[in-house]
Order: structure tokens, then sequence, then C-alpha cells
């Protein structure tokens, strides 16, 4: 699956500048990474190709949720989605259950979706595809592996032009599945006047051989006066089609 369509759709709505301003990671570890910043992205792009190849089909519920307050008024919502993905350009959402504001459940959760509609697009993928042609990326740190976690390579992404559907910010890559995990961002270009200030976290975790959304957390200030927070949860995913997903031949060792 596509990293764009997968979160770039939350920014549209809920993004502003400076989202990752002040913040602040541990001291990078990258004299003891196994590899260097350029073969971490040539296994993630290769890895990331496969596994959108093979996954051919699924189904999952969502669960958006929506709580504002401020100018001109309070406002909450929470809609219940289900989806259907078919390789390699059909997604298709059922509103199962939406209550709350209606100005909420159009103009926003509904915007997400079909913006994340329109990021399916071929030539979408093809401009906003997680790679050196769409974004300079920087090794930050390595977080070897756990008894609990596997290690994860943190890189500094940057959109080489404005787009709305590329970003900029960090990102957690798994050390053994090259994909994925984490997000922290705000996109290169901001979609909305009206919001002053956000910060955006979204995350993965595996289902099968694939890495699908998990998790979406946004806080926003409004520009003038208010305070939104979205909330997005994934749940009950199936793989109804797949490819064996096989590996092909990655970078193992830095080079010296």
């Amino acid at each position: 699956m596509k990293l764009a369509a997968a979160a770039v759709f939350l920014l549209l709505i809920f993004a502003a500048p400076s989202l990752l301003t002040g913040r602040k990671l541990p001291p990078a570890e990258i004299k003891t990474a196994p590899l260097n910043a350029e073969q971490v992205v040539s296994n993630l792009v290769r890895m990331n190709a496969l596994r959108a190849e093979r996954l051919q089909a699924y189904e999952g519920t969502r669960t958006y949720r929506l709580q504002y307050r401020g100018f001109p008024g309070n406002r909450d919502a929470e809609m219940h989605v289900s989806v259907k993905y078919l390789r390699p350009l059909t997604k298709a959402f059922t509103v199962v259950s939406a209550t709350g504001s209606k100005v909420v459940i159009d103009r926003v959760f509904k915007k997400l979706l079909e913006s994340e509609q329109e990021a399916l697009g071929e030539d979408n993928q093809k401009a906003t595809a997680l790679n050196t042609q769409n974004y300079d990326f920087t090794l930050l740190g390595f977080e070897p592996a756990t008894s609990t976690d596997p290690s994860r390579y943190v890189m500094q992404i940057e959109p080489r032009k404005r787009n709305k559907f590329l970003y900029r910010g960090r990102i957690w890559i798994d050390g053994q599945d090259f994909a994925v995990v984490k997000i922290q961002a705000e996109p290169a270009k901001s979609p909305s006047f009206w919001t002053k200030h956000s910060e955006i976290e979204h995350s993965y975790e595996k289902v099968g051989d694939f890495w699908l959304p998990a998790h979406n957390y946004s806080v926003s200030t409004i520009r003038l006066g208010g305070r939104a927070v979205l909330t997005i949860d994934y749940n009950e995913y199936r793989i109804t089609d797949r490819l064996p997903l096989g590996r092909p031949e990655l970078s193992v060792q830095e080079q010296k």
C-alpha cells in the first residue's frame, strides 16, 4: 500500500507549518546502524513496491471521531465506515453509521474519504511515492531491537516539491521488513488558511505480510480560535486476495 494513500489524506484538513518545531529525538545512534541512509531508502522503496504489487484486496473497518471546542461553537461527531480495497485503484467506502455534527461529518469525515480516493490515482501515486525522486532522506538514528520491539531506523524526510500529497517530518522504518511503522509529519503545501497549527501522528500494524494503517491522532489549533482533536482507528482487517510476497535482494551490510 502506498504511503501517501495511507496517511497523507489526514493532513489535508488539519495541516499547518511548524508541526515538529522544537520536538527533539533522543541522541541518535547512527554509528551503530547496520545500514547507511542510501541503503535503508533503497530497501524501503523495493519492499514498498513489492507489497503494493502483491496485496490484491483487503477489507476492514474504521472509526472516525472528532471533538472541536471553540469559535463559533462546540462540535462532536463520530462515523463508522467499512472499506474494501481492490488493487490497484479501487477503494470503496460504506458509511455504516454517523452521529453528531452534520458539518463535521460532511466537511471533515467525508472530505477525508474523498481525498484518500484522489490519492489512489495513478498519477498521484507516482508523484507522491516515498522515493528519492520525491523526497530527500536523512538518517537521524537507529533504535536497536529489544525483547518486545524490532529494530527501527529513524529518518527525516523533506519533499522536493510543493504538493498537497507530499509531506515533511520523521518516519520510523522497521529494520527487518523495511516498512514505515510511524509518521510524524506536516504537508509540503498547506491546504487551508484556517488551520494555524497541527500535530499529527500516524501508525501502522502488520497484517500477515503487509503493513496497514492502525491509528491516527491529530490535535489542531484553528486560526479563528478553537481546538480540534481527530482520531481514526482502523480495525477488523481481512486480506481477501494476495500473491506470495517473497523478498527481493536487499542491502544487508553497510559499505565501508
